[in-house]
């Protein structure tokens, strides 16, 4: 994959994120339960008032898909839906060792996901290049991938 644009910062994140779904209409998240779920909830409240249908679903159980709905505490998982959409986003936690699901797995599951007339838009967003790292790339067709770097500075005044 080639790179289209750099940005820094949750903000940048969030634009990149917005820019690729500007066209779809129903957002279907996967990513694995808890530790991906904020994320999904974060990049849905850069939409929030777009009038788009959004939803996660855990690893790639559709039985548990949840729709993600505006709160006045921010967006947050709902009523339980039967997930359709024109974009899939697979989050990073996915492909972490030992805690999402195999590579061969979401395949599967992309392959016999109901998306309606359109063609299905696949969307990865991840941390650290895990997608890569993990040879998701070689099985997965993404269309995008939004990979962003971590750097961590712990402060204090206490020492």
């Amino acid at each position: 994959m080639k790179v289209l644009s750099t940005s820094k910062g949750i903000g940048g994140q969030l634009t990149a994120f917005r820019e690729l779904v500007k066209r779809s209409e129903s957002i279907i998240f996967v990513g694995s339960p808890g530790f991906c779920t904020p994320f999904a909830e974060l990049l849905a409240y850069g939409l929030r008032g777009s009038g788009k249908a959004m939803m996660f679903i855990p690893n790639t159980d559709v039985k548990n898909a949840r729709s993600i709905i505006a709160a006045p505490q921010g967006m947050q998982l709902g009523d339980s839906v039967v997930p359709e959409g024109d974009t899939i986003v697979l989050l990073g936690g996915l492909a972490m060792p030992r805690i999402g699901s195999t590579p061969g797995e979401v395949k599967a599951f992309l392959d016999n996901l109901p998306s309606g007339s359109r063609k299905k838009l696949v969307i990865g967003v991840c941390f650290q290049s895990i997608f890569e790292k993990e040879g998701w790339t070689d099985i997965i067709g993404f269309d995008h991938i939004i990979d962003s770097d971590l750097e961590n500075c712990l402060k204090s005044d206490a020492m």
